[in-house]
């Protein structure tokens, strides 16, 4: 069995659980062959971005039959293989999707994947709705219907089912174009004082390091700041909805804060099939919380960021509003930003 498969197998199965898709990748495929290591991240995050339209295409073959998940996992992987990697053979897709079911001790149903496979092309599908073609949540559609309009909307979600570009910073780590247009907007300057209030997994904080600043970076989850360890900063984990345990203030504050992440769902397609409407109004109160924490800190002169990875209002637009004061904002792909400073705020 090819190690790719088998590995994107098990990472399939770990999100399923929670986990996050490229962290597993990053873990499961240091140490293999490239060739194989892009393979695996071709099908998990292929699975990941079409999943609604794959899970129609086995409903279709399936009817109700009610599947183990090791079952599905395996049929959307090789009608995702069958349908969008023509460089793959029908027949390894087919065999190894067999071959997965049974290692995960289902035997039993390695007739009936091999039979749906077997059935499987790559021909048009006329599918049954807008959500399922675009392989997004009606309710986040609908969402983005109101606010973009539909003609944008369906652009957006047409373009996370697409891969996309891979971009390494002048830090050296891999990071979105528009996310590298976040740390400028603090106009950082060698010696000054900064604080990245949300830091991990620091690909902002190290563009802050190469500006010269004195860098502070704090997050919630300890296991997440070992992801900054080969950055010269002090590293504190702290929950910033509190108050903040500092005295002193800092001349350059970024708060890139936690959130839905609709802006990432090419990178991260998980995202889809985890968030919920009811999810919003809890991001938008703990975001409201630690910006508040923020301009608490923030020095007289000094200039504040805050920032999402999202499209939703609530999160951007809203918080500004909440806080209120006067603020810059920039729509940067599908990253937010507001800019501040002491002396327009206060």
């Amino acid at each position: 069995m090819s190690p790719a498969r088998r590995i994107a197998f098990r990472i399939l199965a770990r999100v399923e659980e929670g986990a996050w898709a490229s962290e597993l990748l990053l873990a499961h495929t240091a140490n293999i062959d490239p060739r194989d290591a892009g393979l695996a991240r071709e099908i998990v995050f292929g699975c990941l971005r079409h999943q609604a339209q794959l899970d129609f295409l086995i409903a279709r073959h399936a009817g109700r039959k009610r599947l183990d998940l090791a079952v599905r996992i395996a049929l959307r992987m090789g009608i995702y293989q069958i349908r969008c990697l023509d460089r793959i053979p029908s027949h390894a897709a087919v065999s190894d999707s067999v071959e997965l079911v049974k290692s995960a001790g289902l035997r039993s149903a390695a007739g009936f994947v091999n039979a749906i496979l077997r059935r499987t092309n790559n021909e048009a599908v006329e599918w049954p709705d807008r959500p399922t073609e675009l392989s997004c949540p009606a309710w986040l559609l609908e969402r983005w219907d109101r606010h973009f309009g539909s003609e944008a909307a369906t652009a957006i979600a047409r373009e996370f089912l697409r891969t996309p570009e891979t971009h390494i910073a002048t830090t050296g780590r891999v990071q979105d174009i528009a996310a590298q247009s976040i740390v400028p907007l603090l106009h950082l300057h060698p010696g000054e004082t900064f604080l990245d209030l949300c830091a991990a997994p620091g690909n902002k904080t190290a563009q802050a390091i190469e500006a010269g600043v004195d860098a502070l970076a704090c997050d919630l989850h300890p296991h997440r700041l070992r992801a900054l360890a080969d950055l010269n900063c002090r590293r504190i984990a702290l929950d910033a909805t509190e108050a903040l345990p500092f005295n002193t203030k800092f001349d350059k504050i970024l708060v890139d804060a936690p959130c839905s992440g609709t802006g990432t769902l090419g990178r991260n397609p998980e995202i889809k099939w985890r968030l919920q409407p009811s999810d919003l109004p809890d991001l938008r109160a703990r975001q409201v919380k630690i910006l508040r924490n923020a301009l608490a800190h923030l020095a007289p002169h000094g200039i504040l960021v805050y920032s999402t990875c999202s499209f939703e209002p609530e999160e951007n637009e809203d918080v500004i509003a909440e806080i209120g004061g006067h603020w810059q904002t920039h729509q940067l792909g599908g990253f937010f930003a507001a800019v501040t400073s002491h002396t327009t705020y206060f």
